[in-house]
């Protein structure tokens, strides 16, 4: 079975040489950074076999760290870029970054409230004809009770595709106060250029592993969107679980995902929904 992580922040240390600008967002995950050499280790470890990389806000809007990754190792990484919708460098860049070996799409996070009102005010809305028109797909953080604003953009542009992370879980809180309008959620997958990834769950819960709790709502999503359009992640740097367990949480502890299911949620899933290629069975 063919295992990649829909989304992993790899960076580097905040220093003079190489300073992280102050950003409108949560800290670092962690104190330490996480970088290329300790991601490999850790998915030889795991047994997982590809990452994408999801660059972090906190180092700023820069893809050089991600895309060094996937040049380096293309068989390993690649990487969902970050792009400004409100820097006017950002306009007619997208080819070209689309054409840097190993970028596969753009990542928006519309949580902080700066990031936020490019979505409700318009302020993105050029984003997304250009990213259809180029083939580019794009993956979204937006909280429950603004995802019908991502199904106008589904259904506006029908050829986009459209991947919404952490089944669209935000901030800090758990178990049901962070799944209270989770069925907001589910309506958007009537649009088939629409999926969901189901990465970073265990931080959503204070429940442990093998995280029962979070099943049905898991199932949930399985029924709607299918496992085609189901993707698995860890956001392994703030993962409360080991990289491992991340993973057997879905390969051997969720009894409904038949075999076929686990292939498709596990990995090849997302290498079709973005282009990445797939290898011959393993």
């Amino acid at each position: 079975m063919l295992i990649v992580d829909s989304q992993v922040h790899l960076w580097a240390p905040n220093t003079p040489e190489r300073p992280w600008p102050k950003v409108e967002d949560p800290p670092p995950h962690r104190t330490v950074a996480l970088g290329i050499d300790e991601m490999l280790g850790e998915m030889d470890s795991a047994g997982v076999h590809r990452v994408i990389i999801v660059p972090p806000s906190w180092e700023g809007g820069r893809n050089d760290l991600a895309l060094a990754a996937a040049k380096a190792y293309p068989d390993r990484f690649a990487v969902m870029a970050r792009l400004d919708p409100a820097a006017p460098s950002s306009r007619g860049s997208m080819i070209d970054l689309r054409r840097q070996p190993g970028m596969l799409g753009l990542r928006f996070a519309f949580r902080a409230s700066a990031a936020l009102r490019q979505l409700t005010e318009g302020h993105a809305d050029w984003i997304w004809g250009e990213a259809e028109k180029a083939g580019i797909p794009v993956s979204i953080l937006v909280r429950h009770d603004l995802v019908h604003l991502i199904d106008e953009i589904a259904q506006r542009y029908p050829n986009l595709r459209i991947a919404l992370d952490h089944l669209g879980l935000t901030g800090t809180k758990k178990d049901e106060e962070a799944f209270r309008n989770f069925d907001k959620l589910l309506p958007i997958a009537k649009r088939p250029n629409v999926a969901a990834k189901v990465s970073a769950l265990p931080c959503f819960s204070n429940d442990a592993y093998p995280y029962r709790s979070l099943h049905g709502y898991i199932r949930k999503a399985y029924d709607a969107f299918g496992p085609k359009r189901l993707f698995w992640g860890t956001d392994f740097s703030r993962s409360p679980i080991s990289y491992r367990q991340n993973v057997t949480m879905f390969t051997e502890e969720i009894p409904w995902l038949t075999n076929e299911d686990k292939d498709l949620i596990m990995g090849r899933g997302v290498c079709e929904w973005l282009g990445w290629n797939v290898p011959e069975a393993r």
